[in-house]
């Protein structure tokens, strides 16, 4: 699953934790400490939208938004082979 929320948030590049619970039909929760670990990796920060509208009708799952910082889909690791 981890896999599966890294692809669909590199190529999305952000996302509020409503979308991806409802994609990956998952409670907030449990998608909340599923991207901690992307967050602990550094691959992704979370932010809060801060809603502008007032009416305090918002769930904090539509305020939280979670953004890809690579820009690459996946890490690489960089192999020299050295010629004679």
């Amino acid at each position: 699953m981890l896999l599966l929320i890294r692809d669909f948030l590199s190529e999305k590049g952000i996302c509020t934790l409503a979308e991806l619970s409802q994609h990956f039909e998952v409670d907030p929760e449990a998608m909340k400490a599923m991207l901690s670990h992307w967050v602990r990796k550094g691959k992704v920060v979370e932010e809060s939208s801060g809603c502008k509208q007032g009416c305090v009708s918002c769930g904090s799952e539509q305020l939280i938004v979670y953004r890809w910082l690579n820009s690459s889909q996946y890490d690489l690791i960089p192999v020299f082979i050295q010629s004679d």
